[in-house]
């Protein structure tokens, strides 16, 4: 009988832990497992991050509408200050609120603008949004004594790269423009991104949206309207595309496919 005997089979792992490190199966391996435990780190940390990115997000929100209004100081409590303003649940085509069909605590209106059932596709769209959420979110502020102040109404369209968010104040009577800031777009650094300018920002102040016989005559131009100055604010230097998808946007939420039903109810005294 021969003393040389035959190698018992290596099972798989066997093999593998026996073979080079320079192995293309090693090399596979180590380059699949590193992925995957990166992806899971990740993952956990977007996870895990949520709740506090969900935070900031509304903490933004509620800043630029503290300072839409001209209430935002620096270092106040932004929750305190906030909790002052009135949300509500606005129904767009009636102008009446439905805050017993909606939280405004909770309503996502962008989100609805998404959702069949509670947006509208549009055919007349200068804005650039596609779609129409029936149901915006809207902020009322009073006064100590509780009468009405200020009106913020968000609003969003499309400008030269990016669609532009934000809001407009309005005084009492739904005419008289507070303010307005966008809080979210892409347009270009030094250009349209000038509407983040304080400067272009004031210009908005003790402007009007619509003259005496209630025609909307608010007008984002290189030059003034016929109107006269209450109804214009200048342009951004060398950005027309981004001043024209201003002009638009504010025109259509103020005009009767926005918020136009709301705002005369508002001028008629019945808010």
């Amino acid at each position: 009988m021969s003393d040389t005997q035959t190698p018992e089979p290596k099972g798989a792992i066997a093999r593998f832990l026996a073979a080079s490190p320079d192995s293309v199966g090693k090399t596979i391996f180590i380059a699949v497992a590193v992925c995957l435990v990166a992806s899971m780190i990740v993952s956990t940390a977007a996870v895990s991050l949520r709740p506090v990115q969900e935070a900031n997000k509304l903490k933004d929100k509620q800043v630029n509408v503290l300072q839409v209004a001209g209430v935002y100081e620096p270092g106040i409590d932004v929750s305190e200050a906030f909790a002052a303003f009135e949300p509500h649940v606005l129904d767009l085509e009636t102008g009446e609120f439905v805050d017993d069909r909606f939280d405004p605590e909770t309503f996502d209106d962008l989100a609805a603008a998404s959702d069949p059932e509670l947006s509208v596709a549009l055919d007349d769209d200068p804005a650039g949004i596609g779609r129409k959420a029936k149901y915006r979110v809207i902020y009322l502020l009073r006064d100590e004594g509780g009468a009405l102040d200020k009106v913020i109404l968000p609003l969003h369209g499309y400008g030269l790269w990016s669609t532009l968010y934000g809001f407009i104040a309005l005084e009492n009577n739904g005419n008289d423009i507070f303010g307005l800031q966008f809080y979210q777009h892409g347009e270009t650094p030094g250009l349209g991104a000038e509407v983040d300018n304080p400067r272009w920002k004031a210009l908005w102040n003790g402007k009007k949206l619509r003259d005496d016989t209630g025609e909307l005559q608010i007008t984002v131009s290189k030059t003034q309207p016929a109107a006269g100055p209450e109804f214009y604010v200048d342009a951004l230097a060398g950005a027309t595309l981004t001043t024209v998808g201003v002009d638009n946007l504010v025109k259509f939420w103020m005009g009767d496919a926005g918020y136009g039903p709301f705002l005369a109810k508002l001028q008629a005294g019945e808010i």
